[in-house]
């Protein structure tokens, strides 16, 4: 039952959220139409950078805890991750979206955003002998610049909020696909190509990435929203 850990993680991980998107409150169905785009640009861009990193070493897949079956180097089950994980995050960014309705870090959520830029790209600059961490921190620094650019600070706060929350169930999630609960880690990370500082079992550049991925997924969602509002008002 080993190699169905990976798959059945992501099962759980998608239960959830899957069996509340149509829920009368939040209705989160209806917002596929942004979310599918938004998902597609960002598992182009993650699954590239995935595929290159397994391909020179940074991080490997343990054939114990996986199918066996490859694309691009890549297990499938790796391949749902990046469709799976954006679904269910999303979710608590609409599930919080509804029941928050004060945006709670909007007093300081622009000096953040402006503030991680650069600490971002110094900390890639300093550390360009370590790819992983070095990649991940300017990478996160050009897709909050983006965001910037398209929206200031107007949804900054909101997903900060969410990033936040989503750091529980992320912690569990790669935890144990970093090796938390089981004989072994289901993705091994090369160390010397990181800061070999970890929360748990969990390389403290994967909150970054997250916070990547999830952002981008966010300004993308967003843009295609308000497109479609803009669109809805100049009809009428």
């Amino acid at each position: 039952m080993e190699k169905y850990y990976y798959l059945g993680l992501m099962i759980f991980t998608l239960s959830y959220p899957l069996s509340q998107s149509f829920e009368h409150r939040i209705q989160y169905a209806k917002n596929l139409y942004a979310l599918i785009p938004a998902t597609l640009i960002m598992a182009a861009i993650f699954i590239a950078w995935d595929h290159w990193f397994t391909v020179i070493g940074i991080w490997e897949f343990n054939p114990r805890y996986i199918l066996g079956i490859y694309f691009l180097e890549l297990p499938v089950e790796e391949w749902a991750f990046f469709f799976i994980v954006p679904y269910a995050c999303v979710f608590i960014y609409e599930v919080l979206k509804y029941f928050v309705k004060k945006d709670i870090f909007k007093p300081f959520s622009k000096h953040l955003l402006l503030a991680l830029i650069p600490i971002f790209v110094f900390l890639g600059i300093i550390h360009t002998d370590k790819m992983y961490t070095s990649v991940n921190f300017i990478f996160a620094a050009a897709v909050l610049s983006v965001h910037f650019i398209i929206f200031k600070d107007k949804h900054f706060g909101k997903f900060l909020l969410a990033y936040l929350v989503t750091l529980i169930p992320f912690m569990l999630v790669n935890g144990i696909l970093t090796g938390s609960f089981i004989d072994e880690p289901i993705v091994k990370y090369n160390n010397e190509e990181n800061l070999s500082i970890r929360i748990g079992t969990v390389p403290i550049e994967d909150t970054v990435y997250n916070l990547s991925m999830l952002l981008l997924i966010n300004t993308v969602y967003e843009k295609v929203k308000e497109n479609k509002t803009f669109r809805r008002r100049e009809s009428l």
